[in-house]
């Protein structure tokens, strides 16, 4: 009988775009000993959550919980609960992220349409605006922020539109909750989801969401169709089915009302480490996180800037959370990347596509996003880059970056002053 090889996990510095360290608070509730999904401490808890939710994505939905799986999931429970058969859907593409919900919603049998800009840029909502005129869907599907081109698409003027002609908003807000500014009802978005592996700096395993009335409602009759509460068959003719039994929405409120459908096993451990993550995020306070996040992107920009490297895309819509880096023509993106993590414990992103092999991406996100973490980050690269023989500028990138903290000291001691 052979003997296993004891676990070893080895220490690790993570900054790419997702999944991101796991706060350690977070990690110390997800040992908790495991509840029944039912025991009253374990249903408040799940009450608990979906009060910290609507506080974090800025909401008075009533509806707002996490799906067990990948953010992925939580963005197929919502297309498959709205979505059916041939019903036109727009799907905005300003990145990879773009083309994953449009493969999702064709799944669901929508009539796809789609439009793109080039990676690195964003959309001018009034392009978007004019597709929507042009071809009157049922819902517009949007990334937020894309990971892969580090953009940031403004909303709000969309939602404005999407409201005032009746056309459902849905929005995957994976890398932008908990790290910048996502106002669901603000911005008129219907239905948002996001991830627990980014901002949230809890494990991957839960997609907290959110949906509003309007799209209660849709998920309510095609929910009477599936208990064949529709006798008239014209009507039954127009509604489709809800295909997946695990993520039909009007199933998972009903766990998550207090008629408790016994619809899954709720994922135990990872609840707690939710409530926990959205429990410091609370704490923290919503400004004050995302101008943490907003500080420690600037000492890295700062530094790359001052190393010698540039920046890929449209600065104005820069994504808060991930800094894209244009990889140097002389040396190979792999190998730098291979010799941070293996010399160091960093790890940074590669990207996709047409990207792929042409920029780094350094994710800033939730627990990762700090002050060492930047200044290591930057040590390390300019290290890795000198051993590579690129013509970098020696010992700025620190020196630029403890620039921006120290400005940032010196404001805040100015304010105190004052007040």
């Amino acid at each position: 009988m052979s003997i296993s090889i004891p676990l070893h996990i080895p220490a690790r510095t993570i900054m790419t775009p997702g999944p991101v360290e796991v706060d350690p608070r977070v990690r110390h509730a997800m040992s908790h000993t495991i509840l029944g999904q039912f025991d009253p401490a374990f249903t408040d808890l799940m009450n608990q959550t979906m009060g910290l939710l609507r506080e974090v994505l800025q909401t008075k939905n009533h509806w707002a919980f996490p799906v067990d799986g990948t953010s992925r999931a939580g963005i197929e429970a919502m297309l498959c609960s709205l979505i059916e058969e041939d019903d036109k859907v727009l799907i905005p593409c300003f990145g990879r992220f773009g083309y994953l919900l449009k493969e999702i919603a064709e799944r669901c049998g929508a009539d796809v349409s789609t439009i793109e800009c080039e990676w690195g840029k964003v959309f001018e909502p009034d392009t978007i605006m004019d597709e929507l005129k042009k071809i009157k869907p049922k819902l517009i599907v949007m990334v937020h922020g894309d990971t892969s081109t580090g953009r940031m698409q403004p909303l709000k003027e969309i939602g404005q539109y999407c409201r005032q002609n009746d056309i459902l908003l849905v929005v995957d807000a994976v890398a932008t909750v908990g790290g910048t500014d996502v106002k669901t009802d603000d911005w008129f978005i219907d239905g948002l989801i996001t991830g627990t592996q980014k901002c949230l700096s809890v494990p991957s395993g839960m997609a907290p969401l959110t949906y509003n009335n309007r799209i209660e409602k849709i998920i309510l009759e095609r929910k009477s169709i599936e208990q064949g509460l529709i006798s008239d068959p014209s009507q039954v003719n127009k509604k489709k089915r809800i295909r997946s039994n695990y993520f039909d929405l009007s199933q998972l409120q009903d766990y998550w009302s207090p008629a408790r459908l016994n619809h899954h096993t709720e994922a135990t451990s990872m609840l707690y480490g939710l409530y926990e993550g959205l429990r410091l995020i609370v704490e923290e306070g919503l400004e004050n996180r995302f101008k943490r996040h907003q500080l420690n992107e600037k000492a890295l920009v700062a530094g790359i800037k001052a190393m010698g490297l540039s920046l890929f895309g449209d600065p104005q819509y820069k994504l808060p959370t991930v800094t894209c880096i244009n990889i140097p023509e002389e040396v190979n993106g792999d190998q730098v990347r291979s010799q941070l993590l293996e010399e160091f414990g960093i790890e940074i992103a590669s990207s996709f596509g047409p990207l792929s092999g042409k920029i780094w991406r350094i994710g800033t996100m939730g627990y990762s996003c700090q002050k060492r973490n930047i200044l290591f980050t930057l040590s390390a690269l300019e290290a890795i880059l000198i051993q590579e023989g690129v013509r970098i500028y020696r010992g700025e990138a620190l020196q630029a970056a403890l620039s921006v903290y120290k400005k940032d000291q010196e404001s805040e001691s100015l304010k105190k002053n004052i007040t």
